[in-house]
């Protein structure tokens, strides 16, 4: 490569707290526009802000879960700058001692895993949002400003520019994401803007120091990262090579003409006039804190990926996918649990079907792990007549769809379902030897191309008989039996 992709991820991540950073004010999504400002997050003369313990252990957590350092005291700053949608004119953030130092976050990608660098994690308020469609049209031409996010509880994670790609771009933001959400830092609704990056884009020619980086603000899809960093690569990478410099600046990106457009230069931190914050005192975070906090840990995902390819024989990638979500892998282990058979294979199914036809209903469905149509143990069941040859996994399929779609409850709905259908595989030797010499008297011509030498001709045979026992024969003794006649020669 003539160029070489350099990138650095800022993500803001939502806390997961039920009242603002610095004030009683609700975090609650959705209300009407400035219900939920406080006279705190407007500013109003006189007041002051109290710090939420609450985002201050989900700091310690994350800080515990990337294996970063706890800062045992950390300093809240002002940052100057003015927006409409920040009343204060500043906002209180951290700069010199961040709550969080350094830790990293493991990705895995095609080229394998790779850890990724973190500079710091650090506590910060949200500002408002300016508003300039969906106005009332009586209004005319104007924007609105809407308080309810200004004082939202930030914390705000940055990388070193560790990344090559935008496919390593995507797995960290992935990684990171079931993360955060995993250990209930934050929600990561993406689309209420709970989980947001910025991502620091630069190209050099492979050996050169780092170019000059432009930020890229405020994007809230996977999708929508990986198109912003390969537009503005490619833009970096023409503008060298016509002869011109890049300028670092602050830059968005539209999605509608999939280009990235110039928002503002791009300040350094001396242009914010950081200060320390004269209302609030220094963050102090003692051993027993961190204790407490380590001790309602939950078992964190590189372990439990480990654990899951060692308890139940997965494959690193089943594991990898499972533990994307903790309430996937909550159901995976709720099924493996219920099912009777405890061996490799039968754990092998249940992921198969936990991450195939499971996810795939819920997410055709848009609902919630935990408000699935199919309990674990109501799944467990269907596995079950899948492993002792009752069904076939092609019938497994339509039973699942129908469980899904509401008929039979319970357990055994899976039971219920093959009764009351006639679904039982059909098994006995006999009968599916008539069936093979039926199809092979109707198929001459297959028949000759496979003893021609073609034995491919055998799986359309095969499925002559699964067709003809309305996919109800076993198929494993379909192949044994279609087999062994045909090299009889009868």
């Amino acid at each position: 490569m003539r160029f070489e992709i350099v990138i650095g991820l800022e993500t803001h991540a939502q806390l997961s707290t039920s009242s603002k950073i610095f004030s009683s004010a609700s975090t609650a999504f959705g209300a009407p526009p400035n219900t939920q400002a406080s006279a705190v997050d407007i500013a109003l003369p006189g007041v002051l802000p109290v710090l939420n313990r609450g985002a201050v252990e989900r700091a310690i957590r994350f800080g515990l879960a990337v294996g970063g350092t706890i800062n045992r005291r950390s300093v809240f700053a002002r940052k100057n700058y003015f927006y409409p949608d920040l009343p204060k004119g500043y906002q209180i953030s951290q700069y010199e001692t961040p709550v969080v130092s350094g830790g990293s976050v493991t990705i895995v990608t095609d080229t394998g895993e790779k850890s990724v660098r973190l500079v710091r994690a650090h506590l910060e308020e949200d500002a408002g949002k300016s508003v300039h469609e969906g106005l009332p049209p009586e209004l005319g031409d104007v924007s609105g400003i809407d308080l309810n996010r200004a004082g939202m509880p930030l914390l705000e994670i940055v990388t070193e520019p560790d990344m090559r790609s935008a496919a390593e771009a995507i797995a960290y933001a992935k990684t990171l994401h079931a993360l955060v959400t995993w250990i209930g830092i934050c929600d990561g609704d993406m689309q209420e803007g709970n989980f947001r990056c910025d991502a620091n884009v630069s190209v050099r020619r492979p050996g050169e120091p780092l170019g000059t980086r432009c930020e890229i603000k405020n994007l809230n899809s996977f999708r929508f990262l990986a198109q912003a960093i390969e537009y503005e690569a490619r833009r970096q990478i023409e503008l060298i090579e016509d002869g011109g410099r890049v300028e670092q600046e602050t830059r968005l990106y539209d999605p509608d003409r999939d280009e990235t457009r110039s928002m503002r230069s791009k300040e350094d931190a001396q242009d914010y006039r950081y200060f320390p914050d004269p209302d609030l005192p220094t963050l102090v975070i003692d051993d027993a804190w961190i204790a407490r906090v380590r001790d309602a840990m939950p078992e964190l995902p590189d372990a439990l990926r480990a654990r899951l390819v060692q308890a139940y024989g997965l494959t690193p990638y089943d594991a990898e996918q499972l533990t994307l979500s903790r309430a996937l892998v909550d159901y995976y282990e709720a099924v493996t649990q219920a099912l009777e058979a405890r061996d490799a294979a039968a754990y092998k199914l249940a992921a198969n079907w936990v991450l195939g036809e499971f996810s795939a209903a819920r997410n055709r469905a848009d609902v919630a792990i935990e408000h699935a149509k199919v309990s674990p143990r109501a799944l467990a069941g269907l596995l079950r007549r899948i492993a002792d040859h009752t069904i076939s996994g092609k019938i497994a399929k339509d039973v699942f769809d129908t469980m899904w779609s509401g008929e039979g409850s319970g357990d055994d709905a899976a039971d219920a379902i093959i009764e009351r259908r006639g679904l039982r595989q059909i098994s006995d030797t006999s009968a599916i030897e008539a069936l093979v010499n039926d199809v092979l008297a109707k198929n001459a011509a297959m028949v000759e191309e496979y003893r021609a030498g073609k034995d491919k001709a055998v799986n359309a045979l095969v499925g002559q008989v699964m067709k003809a026992s309305k996919g109800k024969a076993n198929p494993t003794q379909v192949n044994e039996i279609l087999r062994r006649v045909l090299a009889s020669g009868k």
